[in-house]
């Protein structure tokens, strides 16, 4: 963020403030309150802080009245046609896309730091077997600080490194080994022959008993959920990993604190709400009563998958997740899945209907990414935990800029107070 000479004057009563207008190199201008409440003796109040900017960053803008999502200055759609999972990841953690020796070297770092160690195993068979593989991960995830003591001190710059790579090697091994305990398989090592998106899949799909080929329609329509979800700016996940991260705690603790935070329905679980939502409708036949429904103001149901917070018009993410969608589907058929054959007719019927062109609401990613997840056999207790793996390198990426930020204060929001002012204790036998 670039300063400038311009200011904002703030009248209270008969006094005056100037606040500096900083302008960043994409996005509105800034007004920075850091000093308003020495000199004037007041906050700001923003719940949710959708007007505050709490940092500065240099890895990921969004415009959403463009539909523009960038990396690094990079379009998200180029990177997702173009590029590959773990090359955005280092683009997105060192800032340039990686030369050619330079990816190989990474990629070889990545594959060989994605086992765990073995004693990790007894905190999986400490958790019930129905528990809910975000609640594993969140544990597991956290449980790391515990057997990786050469990786937590975030003053050296070596440890953050290798923290790093630990974290985006091993949340995939972890989240697999988190959906074979649910559903009662044993644990599947990770192979360094295989490709990171493949390898995962392998690590949830197959079995001792007989061999597993992963298909490579599968794994890049894997590898493009995982590249498309890879970071999106100051969201609710990232800002607690950036919160957690202000007051010193290790990367792992972080990252787990982010993972906790997605868990909500409201952040992460918007593709499980859409398949939820899809099951609803049970079949194509359903769907124009469904339809009706969400065009009615009184009628509390709402399509899942349709238009986007912070995308206005379009979410750039989904025409090159639809393009696997469609791979996925033409692979595996929906001949005899009633929930994809719904998707599928609900997609065309959606986009033919002007009432949903007029308002912008478009399938988003979500509506594709769930598509392709259920296509491929994952369950919805297990969508959120892909968003986490996906995620994680943004956390992290986010997370190191923060600790070389020297303008970096352990995050303390402010509060309207609205409640009883001093009183009185009474003793008990008195109230």
């Amino acid at each position: 963020m670039s300063d400038t000479s311009k200011n904002a004057t703030l009248r209270i009563g008969d006094s005056s403030y100037e606040l500096p207008i900083h302008s960043p190199t994409a996005g509105p201008d800034v007004i920075d309150i850091r000093k308003l409440y020495g000199q004037a003796g007041v906050f700001t109040y923003d719940p949710g802080f959708t007007s505050t900017a709490a940092c500065d960053s240099t890895i990921t803008f969004i415009d959403g009245d463009k539909g523009e999502l960038l990396h690094r200055g990079y379009p998200i759609d180029q990177l997702a046609a173009k590029s590959h999972y773990l090359e955005v990841c280092y683009l997105l953690l060192y800032g340039e896309l990686p030369s050619a020796a330079k990816l190989e070297e990474f990629e070889t770092t990545i594959t060989h730091h994605t086992m765990i160690h073995e004693q990790m195993h007894n905190f999986f068979r400490g958790f019930r077997r129905d528990a809910h593989p975000m609640a594993t991960m969140v544990g597991v995830v956290g449980a790391m600080a515990a057997f990786y003591h050469d990786s937590t001190d975030i003053n050296d710059p070596r440890q953050r490194e290798v923290a790093s790579h630990r974290l985006i090697a091993k949340v995939p091994t972890i989240a697999a080994m988190a959906y074979k305990y649910s559903i009662g398989q044993p644990f599947v090592y990770p192979r360094n022959d295989l490709d990171y998106a493949a390898n995962f899949l392998h690590m949830c799909f197959a079995v001792p008993a007989e061999e597993y080929v992963v298909d490579p329609i599968l794994a890049r329509a894997m590898d493009r959920i995982f590249t498309l979800h890879a970071d999106h700016e100051q969201n609710a996940s990232t800002s607690t990993v950036r919160l957690a991260s202000s007051s010193g705690a290790n990367p792992f603790a972080c990252i787990a604190a982010g993972i906790a935070c997605l868990w909500g329905p409201a952040h992460g679980g918007a593709n499980q709400a859409c398949l939820e939502m899809l099951k609803e409708i049970g079949s194509p036949e359903n769907i124009p009563e469904y339809i009706a429904r969400a065009k009615d103001k009184d009628d509390p149901f709402r399509l899942m998958g349709f238009g986007h917070r912070v995308y206005k018009n379009f979410d750039p993410r989904a025409t090159v997740m639809k393009q696997s969608a469609d791979e996925v589907l033409d692979l595996l058929g929906v001949e005899n899945n009633p929930v994809l054959a719904t998707a599928k007719e609900l997609e065309k019927a959606a986009l033919a209907d002007p009432y949903f062109s007029e308002k912008k609401l478009f399938p988003n990613v979500d509506f594709y990414s769930g598509i392709i997840l259920e296509a491929m056999g994952f369950p919805t207790a297990m969508f959120t935990p892909i968003f986490a793996l996906s995620r994680t390198v943004g956390w992290i990426s986010q997370w190191k800029e923060q600790l070389a930020d020297p303008q970096m204060k352990i995050g303390r929001p402010r509060q309207l107070y609205r409640g009883e002012t001093t009183r009185d204790y009474v003793d008990i036998e008195n109230r």
